[in-house]
């Protein structure tokens, strides 16, 4: 045999030993994988927990200013001048707007001269009064003088010591006294009727002057309290009057109210469930963007009476708002415990699953086998679910790879750490 022939028998020898190894080898990897079964999946569950739960039940509300003064004129005028920045915190007393007071100041200045006049009128009654009461004083003097004439003259003329033409005159005269006495009575009355009429006069002059001020007063647009003062209604130049309506208006947002509504049903069942009383009940709030308000707010009152077309209540809540963040008019959920719930069953949400309008879990139970049980729910409890029915505690639920599972299915559970407590989201 050629070298080139044994050559080439001694490959094909060496590659039939290669081929019997490797389907040898194969083999023996097939019969081990047939021999020893898969593990079972890991799935993450989480342990029926029971506590005391707080229900809380959600409204809509709307932010309101504590206090809204409403900046209006209570005088026809053309505005001047605005002396503050829209939307900027405003002190109690500070000038807002300015009216022209011209015409104003010209009233007053009126006003101030006839106060004076009547002054000037009440001086001279005065004046007129002394000189009335010392012509009565001197009247009365004579009178007292021609008197005493006629009781000399009356004895005298019995005894024919004088005529009687003397007596007579005597008489005449005391007659003429005692009618310029009366005379000198009534102009001091009239006197004192005109210091009267004067008092009177100054009176009015002197509240038709405070009138005046009053209105040049209302010239200047002040706020009333301390708070945020809004955009204003009415330009520089235009005319404005008490009939004109608000030129803007200031509101106090610290704290900020929050009005919201809630049916007869509610408001009962809120009042007998609270677990505190009504003054002391802590409210939450939640944003327009979802987001909760980190203050909380207290309740302050409900209104007194029931609304008849709509069968509910208003309630008024404070919350704190430091830097002024909340404005009117901003819509956000209020939130508040209603009720608590005795020895409630904690699931996590994810760990339950929506049928065509059921609701289902999947237990692991004391072997590690799936089964599907279905339960009714309750109230969402932030990241928690209670279950009302068809769980106990300590029960252990499919959390992590719900879909995952089947019945009958055996699984390696890991325990999740729960919650510490159920808390408000």
């Amino acid at each position: 045999m050629s070298t080139f022939s044994k050559t080439k028998v001694g490959v094909w020898v060496a590659g039939f030993l290669i081929t019997a190894v490797i389907l040898l080898t194969a083999a023996c990897s097939t019969s081990t994988s047939a021999a020893i079964p898969p593990a079972p999946p890991e799935i993450g569950v989480a342990q029926v927990v029971q506590r005391d739960i707080p229900i809380y039940r959600e409204w809509i509300g709307t932010l309101d200013g504590m206090v809204n003064a409403a900046i209006k004129a209570q005088v026809s005028g053309y505005l001047l001048t605005q002396n503050y920045t829209e939307g900027s915190f405003v002190r109690k007393g500070q000038l807002l707007f300015d009216i022209d007071p011209r015409p104003f100041q010209a009233a007053v200045d009126q006003a101030q001269g006839q106060l004076s006049q009547a002054n000037g009128q009440l001086a001279q009654a005065k004046a007129q009064l002394v000189q009335s009461t010392a012509q009565l004083a001197q009247s009365l003097a004579n009178q007292g003088r021609t008197q005493m004439d006629v009781d000399r003259y009356i004895p005298l003329a019995k005894q024919q010591a004088i005529t009687q033409q003397d007596l007579d005159n005597a008489t005449q005269n005391n007659l003429s006294s005692k009618a310029q006495v009366e005379a000198s009575r009534a102009q001091v009355a009239t006197a004192k009727a005109q210091i009267q009429a004067a008092n009177a006069t100054v009176e009015a002059a002197t509240a038709a002057l405070e009138a005046a001020r009053v209105n040049l007063g209302f010239t200047r647009l002040t706020s009333p309290i301390d708070g945020i003062a809004g955009q204003a209604q009415v330009q520089i130049g235009n005319l404005v009057s008490a009939t004109s309506g608000t030129i803007t208006t200031v509101s106090t947002l610290e704290p900020i109210k929050a009005n919201f509504t809630v049916s007869e049903q509610e408001y009962l069942e809120f009042t007998r469930h609270a677990s505190t009383e009504m003054s002391r009940l802590q409210l939450g709030l939640i944003l327009a963007d979802g987001t909760p308000y980190p203050q909380k707010g207290k309740f302050l009152f409900a209104d007194r009476q029931v609304n008849q077309s709509t069968g509910s209540i208003l309630l008024i809540g404070a919350f704190p708002n430091p830097g002024n963040v909340l404005r009117p008019g901003q819509y956000a959920k209020v939130r508040a415990a209603t009720a608590m719930k005795q020895g409630a069953l904690l699931v996590p949400q994810r760990a339950v699953t929506e049928l065509q309008g059921s609701y289902q879990v999947a237990v692991v139970d004391s072997e590690n086998k799936v089964s599907v049980e279905p339960v009714k729910v309750g109230d969402r409890i932030g990241s928690m679910w209670i279950v009302n029915e068809g769980l106990k505690p300590g029960d252990r639920v499919v959390a992590d790879g719900v879909q995952k599972v089947r019945p009958g299915m055996v699984v390696s559970p890991k325990l999740e750490a729960g919650p510490a407590e159920a808390k408000e989201r």
